[in-house]
């Protein structure tokens, strides 16, 4: 029994649960200006309890050469990257119609 997801019953290797969580969201992305002018990138509405937030803001973080942290639920990295992070989400997996790309 140690082998098969609670939430689906299926083996570990086969669980599609993360992957049918990703179809579902919603997420936001837009830049935010922090103190001293600098931007900020904020990748917000994915569901923490379906998705891992830190395995997936170190997965960004690494890609992007940038530093960056999760609070409340939102991913926040430093520089302007809402673009190249849209692709890099449809790359993992996220459905491209549920990204919605803000600028303020």
């Amino acid at each position: 029994m140690a082998n098969t997801c609670p939430k689906c019953g299926l083996n570990l290797e086969l669980c599609v649960c993360e992957t049918i969580a990703k179809e579902g969201q919603q997420i936001k992305i837009y830049t935010v200006k922090k103190r001293f002018g600098k931007l900020s990138t904020m990748v917000e509405g994915i569901d923490s309890k379906d998705i891992n937030l830190k395995d997936l803001a170190k997965k960004l973080k690494s890609k992007f050469a940038c530093g960056g942290t999760v609070k409340n639920n939102i991913i926040e990295l430093q520089g302007d990257h809402v673009n190249k992070i849209k692709e890099e989400l449809v790359q993992l997996g996220f459905a491209e119609n549920t990204i919605n790309v803000n600028r303020r």
